[in-house]
Formats: structure tokens, C-alpha cells, sequence
């Protein structure tokens, strides 16, 4: 008896593997091509097309080869979607004996997305799958869901592409390879766990986890979505986001969450960025640059607050508020920065990546930076205006006496390794074209007090106009004392103009300024106070280290 039920059960376990390898021949799936196509094409709200349909046993479904799946035409021609490979999980008995066709799960292998966005801020997949019309019976459409709330058991897109533009032909187009994407339980009525990675453009990384839904039927774009993103090795200058010529470039990791309602999206997180460089001809940062940020944002409008944003430099902090534009073709911002006694060395590193170069061998040492800034603009336009104060701080291993010439022992100047600022101050314009500081005030106590106006060229190249009140220290300074005392130009002190580099600054009198104002009588007095008997003309020629002519 039990060998004869062995005989039994080894013979219908034969039979099963037998109608496993028959099926295929047996079952013709492309018979189930328009009722797949019909069906797609509701379900999407797009026109779908499929090539080839294989009865995939051992899969567990149907293998559909040459999928497309069109766009919204108010966006563009090209398919929306498509693959040369998709598996439909079905439930295999009601597909065999009944040919109900119950899906069960979705899989597509490599496939080409491609996202566009509208100027109105509307993306291509809104429509997505949209409903135009209320059911016949008047219900709801989440309640005429609610029977069959989970449209897909599970979803998932394997090493794909994902193309991200906007609407028209010279529309900017980046794109994210590795694309990767899991959902389950896809569903009009309830949220639904997802996943989504991919690599950005430069081989960075991006990562999604949350929950999304329910599904909108009506515009996909107002689904709601709750997850977790990290960004790490964004390279901004291949993100396309832009323009090369700004000059802007870096390295960004991010980690924070967002969250959205369809209609407005809340994100907090950490920021930080590397190698950061802010101008054209700019050089990288010596430290990372960390934001922490809270901020808001309305979808449709693409406009948002940035309601916190404080901003870490090492120990310096400031803070960043204001609000953003994305609307048009390039990001545009509306921003207050605020560092209130910042520490001076900690900002040194950051001085690169403005296109300021200290003078070889030198650093900053102590002190404090105020400034109170507004940065407007499109966000690679951007202008920085407002005034700027350093207090108490020491250039290290610059001299400014022996810069000035002749002018040190002429006044009095003692010559040293350092140079103490008492205090720096200026009212500042950065932008894409250089750096311009207006009513300068610069007192270095074993000198006296510069002012003067002048501009950073973007390859660093300096060209200032100011005046120098000496501070009296020694005898030989009654000439000097007179002659930053007499009229026109001079009221103000010695003028001088600075050229060269931010890195190799040259120094050098303003002789026209200097003489033109002062009378004969001044120039017969003040030329008996000059040491050992020589002419003015030749101790002035000298103040600088600039050589009398014959």
C-alpha cells in the first residue's frame, strides 16, 4: 500500500514538471497583449506599447519585452518611459484556467525615465495614472479604491536611467545612472513603503527611504511623501543645476528628511560642503562649510523660507535666513547673513574660495569678524553687500612697515615679522565680476589709519586708492606730522594707491596727490625738517621705496 501511494505521488509530481515545461507552448501569452496593453493604458492614463509576451513559469508571471510608455504630450514626443524588459508577476492558476489576469508585482530591468518639469513647476508625471472624472455612482474615487486598495503587491526598477530636465528643446537635462527603486504595496487608500538610490551626475550617490501615498489619483505630483534622503559626493559643477562660468564648484554630502503633503514640503537636515569655491578663478576652501537647515517649501509655486540656517566655519558660526525662488531657469535667492564675533583664523581657510590669496607664508591670529550681509541674486549671479568689521587681529609674518618704503624710517615706523590690526572695516560688494570695498578703514596702531576705496579683480589683482594718517612715534616725524595736515588731498594723509596681487600686494605714493595741494610757502617749510638736508622732492620719492629721479 505505501508503495503503490509512493507510485501515486511520484507520478503526479511528474505530471506537475511535465505541465511546467509545457505550459509555455500551451498557453499563447501574446493572446493576453490587448487586454495587457487595455488595461496599462487605463491604469497609467498613458498610451503603453509591448512587444513579445513569454509565459514566465519559474519567475512566476509574464515577460514582456520592448515596453514604452508614452508622455504627456503637453511636455514632450519621447516615451515617458521604456525598457526592453518587464516581468509581470500573475497569479498562474486563475491566468490558466479562467484567463483572469491578477497582478500580483512588477519588475523592470534597465529601463530610461525621463522627468520634465513645466516653468509652472508641474512635472510630466503628474498625470500620471490620473483620473479625470468622478465615478458613474457618485462615490469618491478613494472610496470606489478602498475594495482594492493595493494596485501592485510590489514595484521594483533595476539599473536604470533617470534623465531630469525641463520643458523644451535647449531644456537642461542631467542625468542619474544605477537607478534603483522598491515599492510595496502601491495603493489609492494607504501610505506604502518605498526605496530609491542612484548615482548622480559626477558619481555621486543619492539615497530615498520612507513611506509615499496614498496615491493621488488626480495629479501624482500631490502625493504625500515622508523619508529620509542622503546625498554624499554631489559635485556641483556636474549637476548641470549651474552655469560653469560662475564659478561655483564643490563637493556636497547631505543627510536630512523631508516631508510633504502634496502641496507643501518641510526638509531639515545637514549640509556640508567641500572643496567649496564661491567665484570664477577661485580656489578651494581649506575646511568643509556645514549648514544646518530647516526649511519650507510650496510645490507648485516652487518658492520656500529658509527659516534657520546656521552656518559652520570650524568655531565660526553665522547665520543664514531669507527665502528662494526656483521658479525660473536659475535658482534665485532673497538671503540675510548675520556672524556676529566670528573668530578670525577659523575663516581664513574659506578666504581661497572668494578669490582672496593671503601673502605667502603669512595666516590671520586672533580676533573677531562682524558683518551683517545681503546675498541676492540668481544663485550663480548672486551679490553679497554689507558691511564687514575685523577687530583685534594680527596678519602673521607680514610686514607692512617694509612695504611701505622708505616711508618706515622716514616716520618712524617700526619694521617687525607681524602686522597688528587694531581694527578693519569696510562696506563690501562681492559679485561674479570682483570684490569692491567702499569707505575702508584700516588702523594699524604702530602705523596709524588707512582709508581708501578699492577693487579684487576675479584673477586677484588689486587696485586701491588711499591715505595713510601716520601716527607720530619719533623726531623725525614733524615734517611728516605737517605734511598730513595741509590741504586738499593731504587733509586726509599720505595718499598712496596698493596694486599687485592679494598675495604679492606693491605699494606705491600717489605723487601728484601729495604735491598738487601743498602751497610754496608749505613745501619751503616743511622741506627744512626733512633729515640730512635732503630735498622733499627726494625724501617723498622715497616714502615707498620708489627711487628719486635725475
Amino acid at each position: 500500500m505505501v508503495r503503490k501511494l509512493i507510485y501515486i505521488l511520484g507520478g503526479l509530481i511528474a505530471l506537475i514538471i511535465l505541465a511546467i515545461i509545457l505550459l509555455p507552448f500551451v498557453v499563447d501569452a501574446n493572446k493576453y497583449r490587448p487586454q495587457i496593453e487595455t488595461a496599462m493604458n487605463t491604469a497609467l492614463n498613458r498610451k503603453v506599447e509591448i512587444g513579445n509576451i513569454k509565459l514566465s513559469i519559474f519567475q512566476g508571471g509574464v515577460s514582456v519585452e520592448d515596453i514604452s510608455i508614452a508622455d504627456d504630450p503637453a511636455f514632450s514626443t519621447e516615451p515617458f518611459l521604456k525598457a526592453k524588459d518587464l516581468t509581470v508577476g500573475v497569479e498562474l492558476m486563475p491566468l490558466i484556467f479562467s484567463r483572469a489576469l491578477n497582478v500580483t508585482g512588477v519588475s523592470i530591468d534597465e529601463p530610461e525615465v525621463f522627468l520634465i518639469r513645466s516653468k509652472s513647476g508641474t512635472w510630466n508625471f503628474s498625470t500620471l495614472g490620473a483620473t479625470s472624472s468622478k465615478p458613474k455612482d457618485g462615490s469618491s474615487d478613494a472610496s470606489s479604491m478602498n475594495a482594492a486598495s493595493v494596485l501592485v503587491e510590489k514595484l521594483t526598477i533595476k539599473n536604470g536611467k533617470l534623465l531630469v530636465g525641463t520643458v523644451g528643446a535647449n531644456g537642461k537635462r542631467r542625468e542619474y545612472d544605477n537607478m534603483n527603486f522598491e515599492a510595496t504595496g502601491l495603493s489609492y487608500a494607504n501610505q506604502f513603503p518605498f526605496q530609491f538610490s542612484a548615482t548622480t551626475p559626477g558619481n555621486g550617490s543619492l539615497k530615498l527611504a520612507g513611506k509615499v501615498g496614498p496615491l493621488n489619483q488626480t495629479d501624482a505630483q500631490e502625493t504625500p511623501l515622508d523619508a529620509t534622503v542622503e546625498v554624499k559626493d554631489l559635485d556641483l559643477a556636474s549637476t548641470g543645476f549651474l552655469d560653469p562660468s560662475s564659478g561655483i564648484a564643490g563637493v556636497v554630502d547631505f543627510a536630512g528628511s523631508v516631508n510633504s503633503d502634496g502641496k507643501k514640503m518641510i526638509s531639515k537636515g545637514q549640509l556640508t560642503a567641500k572643496k567649496l569655491q564661491a567665484v570664477p578663478g577661485s580656489s578651494p576652501a581649506g575646511v568643509p562649510v556645514e549648514i544646518d537647515y530647516d526649511t519650507n517649501y510650496v510645490l507648485k509655486a516652487q518658492t520656500g523660507d529658509l527659516t534657520q540656517g546656521d552656518v559652520h566655519i570650524g568655531k565660526a558660526l553665522a547665520h543664514l535666513t531669507g527665502t528662494y525662488n526656483n521658479a525660473g531657469d536659475t535658482p534665485a535667492i532673497q538671503m540675510k547673513l548675520n556672524g556676529p564675533g566670528m573668530p578670525v583664523p577659523e575663516l581664513e581657510a574659506v578666504l581661497p574660495a572668494l578669490g582672496v590669496i593671503l601673502p605667502s607664508g603669512t595666516s590671520l591670529k586672533g580676533g573677531t569678524m562682524d558683518t551683517s550681509l545681503a546675498i541676492t541674486g540668481p544663485v550663480d549671479r548672486t551679490a553679497i553687500t554689507g558691511p564687514v568689521k575685523l577687530s583685534n587681529t594680527t596678519l602673521s609674518g607680514f610686514d607692512l612697515g617694509s612695504k611701505l618704503g622708505a616711508l618706515s624710517s622716514f616716520a618712524g615706523i617700526p619694521k617687525g615679522s607681524d602686522t597688528v590690526i587694531q581694527t578693519l572695516s569696510t562696506d563690501l560688494r562681492f559679485a561674479a565680476d570682483g570684490i569692491r570695498t567702499e569707505n575702508l578703514n584700516l588702523i594699524v596702531p604702530s602705523i596709524g589709519t588707512m582709508t581708501g576705496n578699492g577693487t579684487i579683480a576675479p584673477d586677484h589683482t588689486l587696485n586701491y586708492k588711499m591715505s595713510a594718517v601716520i601716527t607720530a612715534s619719533s623726531g623725525a616725524l614733524g615734517g611728516v606730522a605737517k605734511l598730513t595736515s595741509l590741504g586738499g588731498a593731504q587733509k586726509g594723509g599720505i595718499p598712496f594707491t596698493i596694486k599687485g596681487t592679494t598675495s604679492n600686494p606693491s605699494f606705491t605714493p600717489d605723487m601728484s596727490g601729495m604735491v598738487g595741494g601743498m602751497g610754496k610757502g608749505a613745501l619751503s617749510g616743511i622741506s627744512k625738517t626733512v633729515p640730512g638736508g635732503q630735498n622733499l622732492g627726494g625724501a617723498i620719492g622715497g616714502l615707498f621705496g620708489k627711487k628719486k629721479s635725475q
